[in-house]
């Protein structure tokens, strides 16, 4: 057993089923507590009914198995003991005397963890990605973190090779055993990206949703995100329960299959951008309140998939319940992120998405430390991106608490970014998307598709049809990963004295990052800062080294001309400047 390795406890309880009574969800609560014995580090980690404890291969429904997953931070002995309690209603709340022991409550032990194997992007050689009160993610490794990846489908997981998923006819048809009116995804393209030695489930299912994440890693990009729950929304084919209409009973071996695609990603260094719902269903789970569906709802996911290394909760796309609900001052979104920070053992980052018209009335009233607030996911016109991301990048951090700034939907939503070929508007998301988020000190960036286009948000099928713009994002975080401490650096683009260049600036003025949508000439206002710096270029649309320009070395302490790039003046390029040490 290893460092930053999930380590899963079984123990042997009740004999319960999905739909049985009493209910195994609601009336049944297992929490583990993890305590490391020479720092007194302490996880508090929730657990879950887990059948026969092998659903994902079986499709049990009933069973005497309950699961816990822990990922250790620290290496050495680590004790561990259970607290499992019945009761109804017992799992709706935190208080730990809640209920009556039952069974297995008090088992203990204790195992030890040595150093973790694993290198180069698998997650378990990092552990885990944490909010620390930056604008960019850290994992426990002190890698920083910046993403770029795919928003696009977002039911990912109406997957036919999932057990018991379908489509819903209409919003209308959420009833139990309600047959198939749609076509689910089967992502066939990627069979041929699935390689002996990869997981499935039920000997062969699986392939090709494998396939495809290990695609997108192979594209050199490191995040996809995902609906758990859609019912009435756009795709309404993607639930956790044992039914649509049903919201206190969970889908064990679905969950379990969802768990084995989770796993890969992280061995592949993948981000899961958790979405727990979208706008159409603001109000499904108890009107809106925390009530016990949104309690249940939370937990399930915390206890099924807190384990993994890198994933925000998004608090819902699109969300809009303070205007359903008459609530400007966002209490009810205090009260989802104070309850899913008390049950997440590791912390892990919280945001919301909302429309871009309705970003001061959703993003306002959570900024500083009193809702706990970790992030936005931000909506907006393709080129509005680098506004939008440092209008929230400079208000967060003037409030005090640094939000993390992602763009994860790109407008306009009938186009999005567009499949590869002649009407491909890849030069334009590169430009204004992609390096506008990252140059406003953003987090990253998820493409969107658009519905106009194949492979659109609900129907897409095969991530190659943006091949190419993928080698556009990979090229950007190649540069932001070897060539800047883009962790230390803020906007600044009046350095420039191109109105359409974007610059970011180490503090201590080196390096200083120049964007230039449409190339050189640039002049750079280097008179807050002295010594001799270098000048090297970056091309954004085919990576590769740094190369030399028509200068050098310019001096500080002026306003500079950075000289011509190595070709094609009139392309977007990078210019890196860094001060020559003494």
């Amino acid at each position: 057993m290893q460092r930053w390795h999930p380590i899963t406890l079984t123990f042997e309880g009740p004999q319960a089923s999905e739909d049985g009574s009493p209910n195994p969800f609601r009336d049944y609560r297992l929490t583990v507590a993890f305590t490391h014995s020479a720092t007194g580090s302490e996880h508090v980690v929730p657990g879950y009914f887990a059948t026969d404890g092998d659903a994902a291969e079986t499709s049990a429904t009933a069973g005497t198995k309950w699961r816990v997953h822990f990922t250790p931070h620290e290496t050495g002995w680590w004790t561990f003991a259970a607290s499992f309690r019945a009761g109804p209603d017992v799992a709706l709340g935190l208080e730990p005397e809640a209920g009556t022991p039952s069974h297995f409550d008090g088992a203990s032990g204790s195992f030890q963890i040595t150093e973790s194997d694993k290198t180069g992007r698998d997650h378990r050689g990092k552990g885990m990605l944490r909010y620390v009160g930056e604008s960019h993610l850290r994992f426990d490794d002190g890698t920083y973190f910046v993403k770029g990846g795919a928003d696009s489908p977002e039911n990912l997981l109406a997957y036919g090779d999932f057990d018991d998923t379908y489509s819903l006819a209409d919003a209308g048809q959420q009833r139990s055993g309600e047959a198939p009116t749609a076509p689910l995804h089967r992502y066939e393209p990627h069979a041929q990206d699935w390689n002996p030695g990869d997981p499935t489930w039920k000997v062969d299912r699986g392939k090709n949703l494998i396939g495809a994440l290990n695609y997108l890693a192979g594209k050199g990009v490191n995040a996809f995100s995902f609906l758990t729950m859609n019912v009435g929304g756009d795709g309404k084919d993607v639930w956790p329960w044992i039914a649509p209409d049903v919201r206190d009973r969970f889908d064990v071996s679905k969950l379990a299959q969802w768990d084995v695609v989770f796993t890969h990603a992280d061995s592949l260094g993948l981000f899961l951008h958790f979405k727990t719902q979208e706008t159409e269903i603001d109000l499904l789970l108890d009107n809106g309140d925390l009530g016990p569906e949104r309690r249940l709802y939370y937990r399930e996911l915390i206890a099924r998939f807190a384990h993994h290394h890198a994933l925000n909760w998004n608090l819902g796309e699109e969300n809009n319940l303070w205007e359903e609900r008459d609530d400007p001052t966002q209490v009810r979104i205090k009260e989802y992120i104070a309850y899913i920070q008390a049950l997440d053992p590791y912390d892990h980052p919280v945001v919301i998405h909302t429309y871009p018209g309705q970003q001061e009335q959703v993003y306002r009233p959570l900024l500083g430390d009193a809702s706990g607030l970790n992030g936005v996911s931000i909506q907006t016109e393709f080129d509005n991106v680098h506004r939008e991301t440092l209008t929230w990048v400079q208000a967060s951090a003037d409030a005090g608490r640094r939000w993390v700034v992602a763009n994860d939907e790109q407008g306009h939503y009938t186009t999005g970014v567009k499949p590869d070929g002649p009407d491909s508007n890849r030069d334009a998301i590169r430009q204004h998307t992609l390096w506008g988020n990252l140059m406003a000190g953003g987090a990253g960036v998820e493409y969107y598709f658009g519905y106009e286009y194949p492979h659109n948000d609900l129907n897409c099928e095969d991530w190659r049809s943006r091949d190419r713009v993928w080698d556009d994002v990979r090229h950007a975080l190649t540069f932001f990963e070897e060539h800047l401490p883009f962790w230390e650096m803020t906007s600044n683009d009046v350095l420039a004295s191109e109105a359409e260049a974007h610059v970011l600036v180490q503090p201590q003025g080196t390096p200083i990052a120049v964007y230039l949508p449409r190339g050189a000439p640039v002049r750079l206002d280097l008179r807050a800062y002295s010594g001799t710096y270098t000048v090297h270029w970056y091309d954004p649309r085919r990576g590769g080294a740094l190369q030399a320009g028509s200068l050098d070395r310019v001096d500080g302490g002026r306003v500079v001309a950075l000289g011509q790039p190595p070709a094609e003046a009139d392309g977007d390029w990078v210019v890196l400047v860094r001060r020559e040490l003494p």
